[in-house]
């Protein structure tokens, strides 16, 4: 969190209820909230100028789109100091969608959203061995998601 801004019951209100659905309109907010509509577009502005909160984001479905293939590969840096410069690199790859500097067995772990497997292994093949400082992988492949959620920290 951003030292400089003080959160109050209120702004952690806001929070917990929009990180539940973030959809409902402010006026419906400030109702739930008792306070008015302005007073949680005023809070809002305030928490992403602090970039508390960064976007609202639709949750959308990747199976009904055809993404069938959730790995997580566990990568090996020939050295750490190298984590920067092959971060960059794994961005450039939109098949990424998450990237974690790591303790443990790997300097890095990442989640990958494709297609199918074919296209799974052109990303593991044709990719991630082309960039300098990876000096090997190993991919783990999800059967199934059991959940996701949000992270509850923000209960007032």
């Amino acid at each position: 969190m951003n030292g400089k801004l003080h959160l109050d019951k209120l702004d952690l209100q806001i929070i917990h209820e929009m990180m539940d659905n973030a959809e409902i309109s402010y006026a419906d907010l400030g109702k739930k909230l008792f306070v008015s509509g302005g007073t949680i577009h005023v809070r809002i502005k305030k928490l992403e100028e602090a970039k508390i909160v960064k976007g609202k984001r639709l949750n959308v479905d990747l199976k009904q789109l055809g993404y069938d293939v959730i790995a997580f590969i566990g990568i090996y840096l020939e050295k750490s100091s190298l984590y920067d410069s092959v971060a960059k690199e794994l961005y450039k790859i939109p098949e990424i969608v998450r990237l974690n500097y790591t303790t443990g067995n790997y300097s890095m772990f990442a989640e990958i959203i494709c297609k199918d497997i074919n296209q799974l292994r052109f990303v593991l093949h044709d990719e991630l061995q082309k960039i300098k400082g990876i000096e090997r992988t190993e991919t783990f492949i999800s059967l199934e998601e059991s959940f996701g959620r949000n992270a509850q920290v923000f209960k007032p």
